[in-house]
């Protein structure tokens, strides 16, 4: 039985690797181990910090959150309990975004807070 030859498929599977490393500097762009190397390695990067991104926007939501009600005499987590008391279903990039682009009805929801807080 004849052995089959897998030169085409060894090609196609290289050149997909050195079209992801387009760009590397030196011999991680142009030779096959080092370029396997690196773009293994970027896309292992890649998938964690798909996930870290997702944390590090929520970290900076809940900052700006922070500073604009400390602004009005309220911490960010007496804020917050104050908004889950009063039944406010709104996320915290949407918080972030009033706190920034309209003040006035953020200022509404921390007098609501303030208000639920009392009782």
């Amino acid at each position: 039985m004849a052995r089959v030859k897998s030169s085409v498929a060894s090609r196609r599977r290289r050149k997909k690797i050195l079209k992801a490393a387009k760009g590397y500097w030196g011999g991680r762009g142009n030779l096959i181990r080092s370029a396997t190397e690196a773009v293994h390695r970027a896309w292992a990067y890649s998938y964690r910090d798909r996930r870290v991104r997702k944390r590090e926007f929520r970290k900076l939501w809940i900052a700006r959150i922070n500073a604009a009600t400390r602004e009005q005499g309220l911490s960010y987590s007496r804020f917050m309990d104050g908004l889950k008391k009063a039944d406010v279903e709104l996320d915290r990039k949407t918080l972030s975004e009033m706190a920034i682009w309209d003040p006035e009805a953020f200022s509404e929801l921390v007098a609501l807070a303030k208000k639920q807080i009392a009782q």
